[in-house]
């Protein structure tokens, strides 16, 4: 989570870096652009940068023609721009505060559909113009991330150009997707082994209960015929909900619950994955 913004300074900002010369904000500044107000009414930084990469490249065009440098932000900053939209801003009926939260498994389509991965490899995974997008020392909040899509803008218009890539709109809670799957990416980002995996399944007493292919005589489901492990926030999600399945064997049949280590866990995730692959 973010620390409070400081209006005051936000305010000073707002004049400072130009964006009073377009846009309004309580009823003061310029009309170019569109009032600011109604941002005070979403309580994720996520719906501020889905606004400002959407309308990046034609911002960018009245700057130039306007003459105005572009603004650069740091992290506090745009924080403190929240804070002053927020205090200047008149009060709205009340309402849903509209927080988005985002889904990984959709996030991770939406990377790819929007070509974002042509670019940024997200844990490993996707091109090398840009950089990992869940690199695991980029600790950044939602504000660092607004900020970070704002400041780098131009640069991944550019590339986009030399790549014949159009720019994406983005809806907010697609943004939000694609943030919660940085973040799932970057959280499980230690790679596993599926055949190691295999070898977890069975010394874990996995394969004890469950078959694979149609094998039969087994006392649970066909591991083979799961759905829903796309991702491994979905793997760990089944094994959660599996630990409240009550074992129908009898206690004389039962093993010890088994304890799994964090690269364990890692090859199994794969290895469930792989499962449901053509063979």
């Amino acid at each position: 989570f973010d620390p409070r913004g400081n209006a005051a300074a936000g305010r000073r900002l707002f004049t400072e870096r130009r964006c009073v010369v377009c846009h309004q904000v309580g009823g003061t500044g310029g009309i170019v652009g569109p009032s600011l107000d109604a941002l005070k009414q979403y309580g994720s930084p996520i719906y501020l940068a889905t606004a400002m990469w959407n309308h990046g490249p034609q911002m960018a065009e009245v700057m130039a023609a306007r003459g105005i440098p572009r603004p650069a932000f740091k992290d506090g900053e745009l924080l403190d721009l929240i804070a002053y939209i927020n205090a200047a801003s008149p009060v709205l009926p009340e309402g849903p505060l509209y927080v988005l939260p985002g889904r990984p498994t959709a996030g991770r389509l939406l990377f790819v559909q929007k070509r974002c991965v042509e670019c940024h490899a997200a844990g490993g995974q996707g091109g090398r113009i840009g950089p990992d997008l869940a690199e695991r020392s980029l600790h950044r909040s939602l504000t660092q991330f607004a900020t970070a899509m704002w400041n780098k803008a131009p640069a991944m218009l550019e590339a986009m150009r030399a790549q014949g890539i159009a720019v994406p709109q983005i809806r907010p809670e697609e943004m939000a997707d694609i943030v919660a799957h940085l973040y799932s990416v970057r959280y499980f980002a230690q790679a596993g082994d599926a055949r190691k995996g295999a070898a977890v399944a069975t010394a874990k007493g996995c394969l004890g209960c469950h078959g694979l292919y149609g094998e039969r005589g087994k006392a649970a489901s066909d591991l083979a015929q799961a759905k829903g492990l796309e991702s491994p926030a979905a793997v760990l999600s089944a094994l959660w909900n599996h630990s409240f399945v009550t074992d129908a064997r009898p206690d004389r049949a039962r093993a010890p619950w088994p304890e799994i280590r964090a690269d364990e866990m890692a090859d199994l995730v794969v290895y469930l994955q792989s499962l449901r692959r053509p063979r």
